[in-house]
């Protein structure tokens, strides 16, 4: 049985879990988890646990994480991201300098209600699920810490920008309430995960060259040992 982690790249159309599958298959054991869910549309780091290494998975999700975000001004989705169906549109009136005064305000402990399409579970039932059968339950807000943000772009309607964040953040969420600030409505139009604790983007591993690393019998060179995740 191999023993380690992996730094994943996991690509756009992808769910969390398909990764996971992907890699039983590549290294023909069934012992292996992910550290935190990606939504399909998102794209970036995904550290995945093998055999023993298993056991830190937890610890790995608890790391803080790094993301670039691009929002979508003046629409609103069901989901939060433009995968959804559109609830609303409205005309984007606001100047840079007011983007950037409501998004520091995000800055720092807040609290963040969860969104409906989410894997939470609410009685025993996944959000999501609830959701694609048309109900809506009341989600608590949950405390979150968002150290920094940091806005790379303003081309209206879309701002782009880097957000450092704790565990259990939801940045399509973070998304939309930056939009109801700004009286205009906003969704996630891509997002991009970086970093996850020591885990980062440029050292991450796509499917297919874990899959060319299988077939030259060089694995071994994607593997790192277990203790790498308290290097911090």
């Amino acid at each position: 049985m191999v023993n380690g982690i992996i730094n994943v790249y996991k690509e756009k159309g992808y769910t969390s879990f398909d990764v996971v599958a992907k890699l039983r298959g590549i290294f023909h054991q069934k012992k292996i988890g992910h550290t935190g869910t990606l939504d399909p549309d998102a794209q970036g780091v995904l550290p995945v646990c093998l055999g023993k290494a298993t056991r830190v998975c937890d610890l790995l999700t608890d790391k803080d994480k790094v993301y670039k975000a691009v929002l979508l001004l003046g629409q609103e989705t069901d989901t939060q991201d433009i995968s959804g169906q559109v609830l609303n549109q409205a005309e984007v009136n606001v100047t840079e300098q007011v983007v950037y005064d409501a998004i520091s305000q995000f800055i720092g402990r807040q609290k963040q209600v969860p969104p409906m399409y989410s894997a939470l579970k609410v009685n025993g039932k996944k959000l999501y699920e609830l959701a694609r059968a048309g109900k809506e339950v009341e989600r608590q807000a949950r405390h979150v810490d968002l150290p920094a943000i940091e806005i790379l772009e303003i081309k209206f309607p879309v701002v782009k920008f880097r957000v450092e964040c704790s565990k259990g953040t939801y940045i399509r969420s973070l998304c939309a309430d930056i939009g109801e600030k700004l009286c205009c409505g906003g969704t996630m139009q891509s997002l991009v995960r970086t970093r996850v604790g020591e885990f980062r983007l440029a050292d991450a591993l796509t499917l297919a060259q874990l899959q060319e690393l299988r077939d030259t019998e060089r694995l071994e060179e994607a593997l790192l040992p277990t203790d790498r995740i308290f290097s911090d």
